[in-house]
């Protein structure tokens, strides 16, 4: 049985997705002509928590290799929110990038204490930096 709060989250991530995002070809445009180089610099925000390289132990946050197409809440031997778990966040391009523009909006009550960024510009040379790194479970050189 569903419990009120995963109802509320799944409306929630819904309304968000539908809000706020961009469609799937306008997101992969954006992603496709980012500068990867802004994108790095982003990135070392979330590298204080967060690593995209294979193998390397979970932070303050997980390990985000191969975080596409993974389920919230699923990479093994970190410990989540009860939220996040529940969400029915499944990771892509587009949850990625509703989730960096604002953690809480897509997942309210999540552990994550980051406010977002809200250029999308920015979002997308994050994204594409991430891919470029291991979001995809791809070894890179």
């Amino acid at each position: 049985m569903i419990r009120r709060q995963q109802i509320s989250t799944r409306i929630a991530l819904a309304v968000v997705l539908l809000a706020g995002a961009a469609s799937a070809s306008e997101l992969d445009d954006r992603i496709a002509g980012a500068n990867l180089k802004r994108g790095q610099l982003f990135y070392m925000q979330c590298k204080t928590c967060h690593d995209l390289e294979a193998g390397l132990p979970h932070k303050v946050g997980p390990n985000l290799n191969g975080i596409l197409g993974r389920k919230a809440g699923a990479a093994a031997g970190f410990k989540y929110s009860d939220v996040l778990l529940k969400s029915g966040v499944v990771w892509s391009r587009e949850t990625l990038d509703a989730w960096i523009r604002q953690p809480a909006a897509l997942v309210p009550g999540n552990a994550m204490a980051y406010p977002g960024i809200a250029n999308d510009a920015d979002r997308a040379a994050v994204i594409a930096w991430m891919l470029a790194n291991g979001a995809d479970g791809a070894a890179k050189p």
